[in-house]
């Protein structure tokens, strides 16, 4: 396995490339991505996470502070650059990122996402999903065996 964080810029190999979107609300959500990582440590697949051990919630949200747009411009790239996106929704979170990623990519073939029951917007990710034909599972757990059947 491959892992690359922000900021290093995503050069892909021949390996799966999954992107792991969802939701990442420091001190709220959980730390789903470490098991993504745990789990795939023995394949042949490129993880691209988002997840910045060295975010500081101090930056500014803006397009001029140059650490959140590089952030941003970051994970732009990777996910279009990634051949699979994985993605899931914290039921304790609000994820307003994630939920446009959801748009952004709903017609990309890449994405499979788990929404489980209690999500405040689990209504509008299943239509969506629907619509577009956007594979949904039940668990993280799912979510990792989809990565696992891609590599088959």
């Amino acid at each position: 396995m491959n892992l690359i964080v922000p900021p290093i810029i995503p050069k892909l190999n021949k390996d799966l490339s999954v992107f792991l979107a969802g939701s990442i609300e420091s001190g709220v959500a959980q730390k789903w991505q470490d098991k993504v990582v745990e789990e795939l440590l023995e394949e042949n697949v490129t993880i691209l996470n988002p997840r910045r051990e060295s975010w500081d919630h101090t930056w500014e949200q803006k397009i001029t502070d140059p650490t959140f747009k590089e952030q941003v411009l970051w994970e732009l790239e990777a996910l279009e650059k990634a051949d699979m996106i994985i993605m899931n929704f914290d039921t304790h979170t609000k994820s307003p990122i994630t939920l446009l990623e959801l748009g952004l990519y709903a017609r990309s073939n890449k994405l499979v996402v788990c929404c489980p029951e209690g999500f405040w917007r689990k209504g509008n990710v299943d239509i969506v999903c629907k619509q577009y034909g956007v594979q949904k599972v039940n668990s993280l757990e799912e979510l990792i065996n989809e990565v696992k059947k891609k590599l088959k």
